[in-house]
């Protein structure tokens, strides 16, 4: 990969992510030369991590850069894509990145039109907008998504992401849907379900919960990481049937809201238990009468 030249760098906007992958670039020896931001979170962001850098609108910072990086969320981009080409502030030769999961580069067409590179570069982490995301940023990767058969294109995204310090995956344009519902899938209801568990356990008495299920956890999640389905265990996978018969009635009778959750995810250990052959068929088929047809009397 061929390193790129020195860019000036526009951040619309200088939010959790604009802020962070800025700092990046510059960290990189780009030169970050204006940014967008008007909130008050958004200010002090910029105050932290692009000292020195002017919030100005979003079009005069685009007409700034020659490196565009649209750091908005996944509903805004297109429309905002939309605004900045008819306001005439793209302009040929720019690079043009965004760094939403959920699409690839075809609403960057505008941009496109004018003569601008599109890239996608989408970390995959979460940020905060701390001076420490640029630590985190380290050691996670990003999604890269360009012009099929352009690999000048892929290059160029994937010298970015290396100079900012992360590890490029190239991601199809087809694939961008599906990869960011397997992602969003996993660490979005990885941390609703880790906090319905917390406030299962305060709700019930127990005290720091947070420091009851970190090593459970931290080990469950690098246990399903090295080893997969056999990493499995519990009552579903085992064939428990009792124990999860008393889950579902005391879900049910004191927290309901919680039951349905606990049904879809044991429905999905189960099948996956049967498969890597975990669970024998008699076990299997218990299990599943109990979760699909409820009944907790057998």
């Amino acid at each position: 990969m061929t390193r790129p030249a020195r860019l000036a760098v526009g951040v619309v906007s200088a939010g959790r992510v604009g802020s962070v992958l800025g700092a990046a670039l510059a960290r990189a020896g780009h030169s970050v030369v204006a940014a967008s931001g008007v909130s008050d979170a958004s200010v002090r962001r910029a105050e932290r991590l692009l000292p020195g850098v002017p919030l100005l609108p979003p079009d005069e910072v685009v007409g700034a850069a020659d490196l565009v990086l649209l750091a908005l969320p996944d509903d805004v981009l297109g429309p905002m894509v939309a605004g900045l080409a008819n306001a005439g502030a793209f302009r040929a030769g720019q690079i043009v990145v965004h760094t939403c999961g959920a699409h690839g580069i075809d609403v960057l067409r505008p941009a496109v039109e004018v003569g601008a590179l599109p890239l996608a570069l989408h970390p995959v982490m979460t940020f905060t907008g701390a001076p420490e995301d640029l630590q985190r940023l380290d050691s996670c990767s990003v999604g890269v998504t360009a012009e099929d058969g352009d690999e000048a294109a892929w290059n160029v995204g994937e010298a970015l992401t290396v100079e900012m310090g992360a590890e490029p995956v190239r991601i199809p344009e087809a694939a961008r849907p599906l990869y960011h519902a397997s992602l969003a899938h996993g660490a979005n209801h990885l941390a609703t379900l880790v906090a319905d568990c917390v406030e299962l356990l305060r709700h019930n008495g127990v005290r720091d919960p947070e420091r009851l299920l970190a090593p459970l956890l931290s080990a469950a999640l690098d246990n399903a990481l090295r080893h997969g389905d056999r990493a499995l265990t519990g009552p579903v996978a085992r064939g428990d049937v009792g124990t999860v018969r008393t889950h579902l009635r005391v879900l049910g009778e004191r927290v309901p809201k919680l039951r349905a959750a606990y049904l879809a995810l044991a429905r999905r250990t189960a099948a996956r238990a049967s498969l890597a052959g975990l669970l024998g068929s008699d076990a299997a088929r218990e299990i599943a009468d109990l979760l699909d047809n409820g009944r907790e009397g057998t």
